[in-house]
């Protein structure tokens, strides 16, 4: 009887040795699978956030003609404030009238720039059509109703600003000043009730605050002049 050839047996470790290798492959293998996916929805989530960001940016940039209206008429407006802030330095006797033109001039004139560059970002013209002004006419423009827009001086106003001194110009500036204010808080209401753009809005909402103010500030002063 032939007698049968026997291959030699590994020994015991290291059969466990090959079996605990293989194990820890498959285990890399899943782990290299798992990384993968966890990619996959990393690069999700970050598309769906920026996504996200740029609706909320295009949003952000939105606008209506209630906001083109309001840029276009609050240049005028501010460029007539600060012309006849520019009159007290020489003209005002009161320190307190000196004072208040200096902060109208410092609050407005950036303003005036920040309104000038939506226009431009939005494509529209600085000055607005004929047809813009008559819009206005619905609005509440305060208690002067001068001119296109609420507030603004007449040429025979300014020109009594522009020959008044001391006392008498101070009184005038107080009184003048006041009815502009109005205009301008009147049209940032508007643009608030009717605008779009977020920052067209929250200009608007500086004007009516601080303009209000000063309002309360020149009564208080026209009192005492």
């Amino acid at each position: 009887m032939t007698a049968l050839t026997h291959a030699p047996r590994r020994p015991l470790h290291r059969r466990l040795a090959l079996v605990a290798a293989v194990a820890a492959g498959g285990l890399l293998l899943a782990g290299c699978g798992g990384s993968d996916d966890m990619k996959d929805m990393d690069h999700t989530g970050a598309k769906e956030s920026t996504a996200a960001e740029a609706t909320a940016a295009s949003s952000a940039g939105a606008f209506n003609d209630a906001d083109v209206r309001f840029a276009q008429m609050m240049i005028p407006h501010h460029e007539q404030a600060l012309t006849m802030a520019a009159l007290a330095e020489d003209r005002a006797s009161d320190s307190r009238i000196t004072s208040l033109a200096g902060q109208i001039e410092k609050a407005q004139d950036p303003e005036i720039a920040t309104l000038k560059s939506w226009l431009k970002d939005w494509g529209k013209p600085e000055k607005a059509s004929s047809g813009g002004m008559d819009g206005m006419d619905g609005m509440d423009h305060g208690s002067s109703g001068k001119g296109d827009m609420g507030g603004m001086m007449s040429k025979e106003d300014m020109r009594k600003l522009e020959v008044a001194k001391g006392p008498a110009f101070d009184r005038a500036f107080a009184s003048l000043m006041i009815d502009h204010h109005q205009g301008a808080i009147a049209m940032a209401k508007d643009e608030k009730k009717n605008g779009r753009n977020a920052k067209a809005k929250k200009l608007a909402d500086d004007v009516v605050k601080n303009q209000s103010t000063e309002v309360a500030t020149l009564r208080t002063l026209l009192d005492r002049l």
